[in-house]
C-alpha cells in the first residue's frame, strides 16, 4: 500500500496495484474506486508525448486535460487529484 497525497496537497490517500495490474485507491472515510490497467493504457496513449493540465474539477476540467478525459472516457466519479500523483509516483508524469 502506498500512502500519497492529493494533487493540491490537501489530504492523504492510499493506492494498492500499479499502472500496469490497475490500481485500488482508497480515500476519505474508507471509500474506494479501482481504476484499471485497460483505462490507464487508454489515458497514457491518449496523452502520449504531449503535456497536459490535471484537471482536477469536479464539474468543469479544463478542456484537453486529464480530468476531462476521465470525465468523458470512464464511468469514475472526478478522481483526477488521485490519479496525478499516482502517475507521477510510477514514473509516468511529471508535475
Amino acid at each position: 500500500m502506498v500512502e500519497l497525497k492529493t494533487w493540491g496537497a490537501r489530504k492523504v490517500f492510499t493506492y494498492t496495484g500499479s499502472v500496469e495490474t490497475g490500481i485500488l485507491i482508497t480515500y476519505g472515510n474508507n471509500r474506494r474506486i479501482y481504476f484499471s490497467a485497460e483505462d490507464f493504457k487508454k489515458l497514457l496513449q491518449y496523452f502520449k508525448g504531449r503535456a497536459v493540465a490535471i484537471g482536477t474539477s469536479r464539474t468543469n476540467p479544463p478542456k484537453d486535460s486529464v480530468g476531462e478525459w476521465i470525465k468523458n472516457n470512464t464511468s469514475k466519479p472526478a478522481i483526477a487529484c488521485y490519479l496525478g500523483p499516482i502517475l507521477i509516483k510510477e514514473g509516468y508524469a511529471e508535475k
